[in-house]
């Protein structure tokens, strides 16, 4: 068996590096550690991170397919990101834009969680501490 540590990273293409990265940054709070620009690729990539711990890889690449997401395919299903308190983050990303889900309760461990959607669709849930 392996011997992992932790997750090191998550990768995401975006359709519209810009206003991904102003949703990550400006609306999820998440930090640009670094970014640079791949010539050969055309590509950016910029590095972000979540209370100073590198988290996120978000790329632009030149015309890339479509993300199919509603109904349910195979691949990563979502990334989820624990809040202490769900509506007041609800109520927070409202106010800045973005629409949530109705606020449910997962029916094993009892806790609050909601799900939304980053500029490309993939859906993103707040899970309550």
């Amino acid at each position: 068996m392996a011997k992992l540590n932790k997750v090191h990273h998550i990768a995401i293409i975006c359709s519209d590096y810009e206003v991904s990265k102003a949703f990550y940054t400006g609306i999820l709070g998440l930090k640009l550690e670094q970014e640079i620009y791949r010539k050969e690729r055309e590509s950016y990539k910029a590095d972000l991170s979540l209370n100073g711990e590198y988290i996120l890889e978000l790329f632009s690449f030149p015309s890339p397919p479509s993300r199919p997401s509603r109904p349910e395919a195979t691949g990563l299903r979502h990334l989820a990101f624990e809040v202490d308190d769900i509506q007041t983050e609800v109520e927070e990303l409202n106010r800045l834009g973005v629409t949530t889900e109705p606020i449910r309760t997962d029916e094993f461990t009892g806790k609050k969680f909601t799900f939304f959607s980053d500029p490309d669709y993939l859906p993103i849930e707040l899970y309550e501490k």
